[in-house]
């Protein structure tokens, strides 16, 4: 049978070629349960990146539980965004909570959640802007950031995610108004 040169090889083609050893083929039932076994960071994931898609895992159950333009998904969305602020320390709790008036005033048309753990926003089961606490990655600034469908195109290069120390009144009408232009 003759294979194209764009058609991407099997793995028994490239074995016998000798590109790839039987031992390295990653998809075997062997190497699957033996993964368990290994490294916790083998992977290539901190714990806290860990946790996050764990948390993340959790929030999409919820979700297809719930059902996302329920009121009720919106309360509880608003209740868990509001308890992982309230696990924040210091200053990550006071922007979080500054973050989350500035959206809730400016686009209340967003759906109030947790995303990895995280404060988020969405609109149609998609998370247009988020908070991630400082302490959570152990960084130095806590970011508020945009996803594809915020929008915020401005030519050829535009800025999706900001870094944040302290909400200044500059800072908030800043925010606000990235939120409006994110949402229309």
């Amino acid at each position: 049978m003759h294979r194209s040169v764009f058609e991407k090889p099997s793995w028994p083609l490239l074995r016998t070629m000798g590109l790839i050893p039987a031992s390295d083929r990653k998809d075997t039932a062997v190497n699957a349960t033996n993964s368990s076994t290994t490294s916790r960071n083998s992977d290539g994931f901190s714990d806290a990146e860990r946790d996050a898609m764990k948390e993340r895992a959790r929030e999409l159950r919820s979700e297809a539980r719930q059902g996302e333009r329920d009121a009720k998904a919106r309360e509880k969305g608003e209740a868990d965004l509001l308890a992982k602020v309230a696990e924040m320390s210091g200053s990550d709790r006071a922007l979080a909570e500054g973050v989350h008036a500035i959206v809730t005033a400016n686009a209340p048309g967003l759906m109030p959640k947790t995303w990895y753990g995280m404060p988020a926003y969405a609109r149609d089961g998609q998370v247009v802007c988020f908070f991630q606490a400082a302490e959570k990655f152990d960084a130095r600034y806590a970011t508020f950031g945009f996803n594809d469908p915020a929008q915020l195109d401005d030519g050829a290069m535009w800025a999706t995610s900001f870094a944040l120390t302290k909400l200044t009144p500059t800072v908030e009408k800043t925010l606000a108004d990235l939120v409006t232009k994110a949402v229309n």
